[in-house]
């Protein structure tokens, strides 16, 4: 090969690498190009949003505490954003967005379990859950399985302990259970008193109640109704036909 041509294949080089450039920025173009289209066209947005597990609030409802809507921008939705959102909510315990493209959003909810209802005033029926959150439910169709709290003010923490602890018990050994009002004393300022279906009186306190209820069923089970206390010593005293209950700290049985 004579040296005469090696200009020319420096030429043929040059234009190689013009030629790169020129693809390179077309299919630059293209892309934005593309994705300008695409982000102003419809397959780009939201056109679904659904809700599944809620009971105690409408899509309307979750939908206005997520910010989510039909029509904004599919990939602009934080799935971190919109169930931090939700889960502010005092009756939602978990959340999760699941984004399936193109353009539908589903939101699972899983809503803080019913540990206990109350009557209001007003005579509505609120479901209390394990946050301490309650809830207006209605009264058709409901059946009442759970403890009614009363004498209850909302903003006592003990409310919330209480709920708390109900939610950690299961429900064969809470379907006895009727009614539970607060009797805090100087000792016991968490002290509550339940009453049960089978007529017993029973008291105890929040923070004895998880380790202290199979105790309680045990008795219910095989003693006639009476007055049972679970404190720092358990007893139970049967009620005396024709006598009123025994006042506490009366017992025939400690153990």
């Amino acid at each position: 090969m004579s040296n005469e041509h090696l200009p020319i294949l420096k030429q043929n080089k040059s234009r190689s690498k013009a030629s790169r450039k020129i693809i390179i920025t077309l299919l630059l173009l293209f892309i934005v190009l593309f994705a300008v289209l695409f982000f102003r066209s419809s397959i780009s947005k939201v056109k679904e949003i659904q809700f599944t597990g809620n009971t105690y609030t409408t899509s309307e409802q979750l939908l206005e505490q997520s910010g989510l809507g039909v029509g904004m921008q599919f990939f602009a939705v934080r799935s971190s954003s919109v169930e931090h959102k939700l889960k502010s909510l005092p009756f939602i315990s978990e959340v999760k967005v699941d984004k399936q493209f193109p353009g539908v959003i589903t939101v699972n909810i899983t809503e803080y379990p019913t540990v206990a209802y109350e009557l209001t005033k007003d005579g509505k029926i609120n479901a209390i859950l394990s946050s301490g959150a309650a809830v207006s439910v209605e009264k058709s169709g409901i059946a009442i399985d759970k403890p009614i709290l009363t004498q209850w003010n909302d903003k006592d923490a003990n409310k919330v302990k209480l709920c708390q602890a109900l939610s950690k018990i299961p429900n064969e050994l809470t379907s006895d259970i009727s009614e539970i009002i607060p009797s805090p004393t100087s000792s016991f300022p968490d002290r509550i008193k339940m009453y049960t279906k089978s007529r017993f009186e029973v008291i105890t306190s929040i923070s004895l109640l998880k380790d202290k209820i199979e105790y309680l069923n045990q008795i219910t089970e095989t003693q006639q109704p009476g007055v049972i206390t679970m404190l720092e010593a358990d007893s139970y005293v049967p009620y005396v036909a024709g006598a009123d209950a025994p006042e506490d700290g009366q017992n025939d049985t400690t153990h």
